[in-house]
């Protein structure tokens, strides 16, 4: 492993839970019933100890969408092809996909960072240029990226996770564009979760039964061709993933090295976190899971992680659609947090 990214996964620290009295004790004095706002006060608890502050401050908020193609798309796994990759990252570029108007709607800065689409963009204010290489390989015939090529990616993730933190963001988002990526997604999942590639395997883009068969044979045909470069995280991320996901993990890995929380979208950016918390057991800290996936296998794997998501919309369209709706849900859990009074101060008795 590079010294970049063990230097990075050893500035991970566990978040101090000497404050968790602290915090609880100010969550149980607010003038309501002891948990009487269920998990907005757990969202709070756990927003306070990831910023490692009694009084946490949540004002701005990015959103990465890290857009890429896959190699993959070449075995016919996707509804669309992988022109349309290009096609959507041009739509967010003008303003017009979904994320951006949630993110609007949020109030949360949009970047969309090009770390591996088979195309060249203009310039753009809100294009970032990363990429690593114009997509993966066919993971289904070999590696989907060299391990060199990964570090790369995730180190590209990192540095924008920093660059944030210098500029003052305190929570960010993840998102993603690649056509076929549920397809790598799932593959890592299998192999980093130990779970049966049937039972995880969904429709993405909205194939049918026997295109549903197909993906599921060339999963496991990747695995298998694979087999021999599966024994660390990283390689597996390197011969399975795509540069989207590894991109995903190092914002997530750079977030926790700086104490930002990131709010992970669905189904594709669930793989680069999975991937992340592999590679450091203290991410999970620093880590909101927005939504449960319509994707088939996402509440098998939040199951797996013990991870319980925020909301669940039935959305599967990635993005960072998800993750910017759940930034709402955060923002007023730390609002209620910090600006509803409390019984001490009211000088009233909780019993009264």
């Amino acid at each position: 492993m590079c010294d970049q990214l063990q230097s990075v996964l050893g500035s991970i620290e566990p978040v101090d839970n000497s404050l968790r009295n602290d915090v609880q004790a100010h969550l149980d004095d607010l003038t309501k019933p002891k948990g009487s706002l269920g998990r907005l006060e757990e969202v709070a608890m756990k927003y306070a100890l990831a910023t490692g502050s009694d009084s946490p401050v949540l004002k701005k908020k990015k959103v990465f969408c890290f857009a890429a193609d896959h190699g993959v798309a070449a075995e016919g796994v996707s509804a669309f092809p992988a022109e349309v990759t290009p096609q959507m990252v041009y739509n967010m570029l003008n303003g017009g996909a979904a994320i951006n108007v949630l993110a609007r709607h949020a109030g949360a800065e949009l970047d969309v960072v090009d770390i591996g689409v088979d195309h060249d963009f203009p310039d753009h204010p809100f294009l970032r240029r990363h990429k690593v290489r114009k997509a993966s390989a066919n993971m289904a015939e070999g590696a989907a990226m060299t391990v060199d090529e990964t570090l790369k990616a995730v180190m590209v993730g990192v540095e924008l996770a920093k660059e944030a933190f210098a500029d003052g963001c305190h929570l960010l988002a993840t998102g993603e564009m690649g056509i076929a990526n549920t397809t790598s997604a799932t593959a890592l999942f299998a192999v980093l979760l130990d779970l049966p590639v049937e039972s995880i395997t969904g429709r993405g883009t909205g194939i049918d039964d026997t295109m549903l068969q197909h993906k599921i044979s060339v999963i496991k045909r990747a695995i298998e061709t694979n087999r021999g470069s599966l024994s660390t995280p990283l390689e597996t991320l390197a011969s399975l993933g795509g540069f989207e996901i590894a991109g995903i993990c190092g914002l997530i890995l750079g977030a926790a090295s700086v104490g930002i929380p990131v709010v992970v979208d669905g189904f594709i950016s669930s793989a680069g976190a999975v991937a992340a918390m592999k590679l450091s057991c203290q991410v999970n800290d620093y880590l909101f899971f927005s939504h449960l996936s319509n994707e088939q296998g996402h509440k098998i794997i939040m199951k797996k992680l013990g991870a319980r998501p925020i909301l669940d919309l039935d959305l599967r369209l990635g993005e960072g659609t998800g993750a910017v709706l759940a930034m709402q849900v955060i923002e007023g859990a730390i609002k209620i947090y910090g600006e509803m009074a409390t019984f001490s101060a009211a000088n009233v008795s909780e019993h009264q």
